[in-house]
């Protein structure tokens, strides 16, 4: 997308083609479909209920969590390793591709994605 920057104050205005089709070309909002019924996306703050349908999700994961360990990018190999015994069963949470996550699937080991992202414990304050 190019960015919108303005013409200098001390240039003619072009009068060709290319400049009025320019002019004619009105940005129009972006619709979703939902259902068949057609919304206009903003970046307006959501609704309260969904802001509290989040905030009730984001209580729920953080106590899925509280007992959980992070292993970050070892998931894939430590999930492994509890599924065929290598390893003591424990919870845990880390990273995975989806292409990652759907071979653990095939292979019978029980994993789920979290509904919120969450930041590396290295990361937060």
């Amino acid at each position: 997308m190019a960015p919108a920057v303005p013409a200098k104050s001390n240039t003619k205005p072009d009068s060709g083609p290319e400049r009025t089709r320019q002019q004619q070309v009105q940005p129009q909002p972006v619709q979703a479909s939902e259902a068949g019924k057609e919304q206009a996306v903003s970046n307006a703050p959501p609704p309260a209920e969904v802001q509290k349908a989040i905030e009730a999700l984001a209580k729920a994961q953080a106590k899925a969590l509280e007992n959980s360990t992070y292993v970050g990018k070892d998931f894939v190999k430590e999930a492994r390793e509890m599924h065929y015994g290598e390893r003591d069963v424990a919870p845990i949470h880390g990273q995975a591709s989806l292409e990652e996550a759907r071979e653990l699937v095939e292979e019978g080991v029980a994993v789920a994605p979290l509904p919120l992202p969450i930041a590396p414990p290295d990361k937060l304050n």
